[in-house]
């Protein structure tokens, strides 16, 4: 598992993680029952307090995302939910709000921000494809 950290985006570390656990799971790279590091492991390869690991894990967790089994480890969910509830779409009504800000203050209109989103939705899908062992390019 790959998780690449800045320091310079202003966003908290615990959510660069979880936003990489989610993209990792999303694009094929870590499946469903998969194992995740170990809380000390990851701390310890991405240098960082493991308490900071401990509440990604956890925000991930009661997402829903992984499944913490005391003994056993941690684990991608068997069954992420694909059909966001009522609270998935606020939180997604969240987060492109602040996109649109965040455009906004670039001088990006919504032609130009709709055009970056559907080149990274192709970006997804095709490594979706690729780590599930299909090749459409």
């Amino acid at each position: 598992m790959e998780i690449r950290l800045s320091t310079s985006d202003g966003v908290p570390v615990y959510r660069q993680i979880v936003n990489q656990v989610k993209y990792l799971i999303a694009s094929g790279r870590l499946r469903a029952g998969q194992e995740m590091p170990t809380i000390r492991a990851l701390a310890e390869r991405l240098l960082i307090n493991p308490n900071t690991v401990v509440h990604a894990y956890a925000e991930l967790e009661k997402e829903g995302v992984i499944v913490c089994r005391h003994g056993s480890g941690t684990f991608v969910a068997e069954s992420v939910s694909r059909q966001p509830g009522r609270d998935g779409v606020q939180a997604l009504a969240a987060r492109v709000d602040s996109l649109l800000v965040d455009a906004a203050h670039l001088n990006l209109g919504l032609g130009p921000l709709l055009q970056l989103i559907a080149q990274r939705h192709r970006l997804l899908k095709k490594n979706q494809n690729t780590s599930n062992g299909i090749d459409h390019a």
